[in-house]
């Protein structure tokens, strides 16, 4: 295959172009169909008469539809498109960056779905099918599962109803407390949400995500909240983001202090409460009930969550706490960003 590639681009330099150009079109009016040609053509930046001599070609060989609403992928159409996943991989280089990122972030396995989140948001659900599909992969016959919260957990639990776990007994956990924010993007609201796309079941932590020292201990006595932290701390398999450090201190409604640090010592990227700089040096650490990043060890899998080149600090950052295991599921934007750096 690198030979036949190698060739073709020798000799035909420009047919990769074009085949570069109409899988784009075919895979971005799968992600938005039914779209009209002029969004389509803003998404591709592509002016809309280049793009109407495109997509004429692609109807001419039944590969989309025009209806009033928009274009659509016929059958054929995506098909084609399944077909040329791989070899489109191999072409765009995204299979050795994904090695290349092993290396540079020093984990397990990384999985980069192409594009960029930040530009086209509709990418966080390709990352949620990405995770969806490793999640499969790695269940056992009994599984508790530790979530942490945000837009793109939201993106993977929407994924999750499409999977198989027949025969397997799954549980998920809230991975924290509360955070700031919509209530569907918390981690109680995305277990539950796992639970129910699974057919699974589901525990949830009715805590505050920070908390003082005082309210912590008192908390910890009660039991009903210690059984569930039992069960996150046991997990077996840790789904979770990765914040901007800025964006999460703003979440939590962080007072000017302790803002003032995380800024001060220039602080990227957040999880599970705790701020990173750009060596991975803990900045500051929130008081929370929940997991811990000395908990995920004990994880037999462990999944980060990111995409978008806003991203790629944060994950970077994070990445030098993270354990060896570490699986991390991403975007092209986030990860080129990333390779940019070295």
């Amino acid at each position: 295959m690198k030979d036949l590639l190698k060739w073709q681009q020798e000799l035909v330099p420009d047919l990769l172009a074009q085949i570069e150009l109409r899988y784009s079109i075919l895979r971005s009016i799968r992600l938005t169909e039914p779209v009209g040609r002029r969004l389509l053509a803003q998404m591709l930046d592509m002016t809309e008469r280049v793009l109407r001599s495109e997509v004429d070609l692609l109807k001419a060989q039944q590969l989309i539809e025009y209806h009033t609403d928009g274009m659509r992928l016929t059958k054929s159409g995506r098909e084609l498109l399944s077909g040329l996943e791989e070899f489109m991989r191999e072409t765009s280089g995204l299979n050795k960056a994904e090695q290349q990122l092993n290396k540079i972030l020093g984990i397990t396995k990384t999985i980069i779905v192409p594009g960029d989140s930040d530009k086209m948001p509709l990418i966080k659900d390709e990352i949620g099918k990405a995770c969806a599909r490793i999640l499969e992969d790695k269940l056992g016959e009994k599984n508790i599962i530790a979530v942490t919260g945000g837009t793109t957990m939201g993106s993977v639990a929407e994924a999750l109803a499409h999977i198989d776990t027949a025969g397997k007994e799954v549980l998920f956990v809230p991975a924290r407390g509360g955070v700031g924010g919509k209530v569907s993007d918390q981690a109680n609201s995305i277990s539950a949400a796992m639970a129910e796309n699974t057919g699974g079941a589901h525990r949830a932590l009715y805590v505050p995500d920070e908390v003082s020292n005082e309210l912590r201990s008192i908390l910890l006595k009660e039991p009903s909240i210690n059984d569930v932290l039992g069960l996150i701390r046991w997990a077996d398999i840790v789904l979770h983001g990765i914040g901007d450090a800025l964006k999460m201190a703003e979440r939590r409604n962080t007072d000017d202090e302790i803002m003032n640090k995380i800024i001060k010592g220039h602080a990227e990227g957040e999880a599970f409460g705790y701020y990173f700089d750009c060596e991975g040096n803990v900045v500051h650490k929130v008081s929370t009930i929940g997991l811990q990043l000395e908990d995920l060890p004990h994880a037999k899998h462990v999944i980060a969550v990111a995409g978008g080149k806003s991203k790629a600090t944060a994950i970077r950052s994070y990445m030098k706490n993270a354990p060896e295991s570490t699986i991390l599921v991403t975007d092209e934007g986030a990860a080129m960003e990333i390779l940019k750096g070295e």
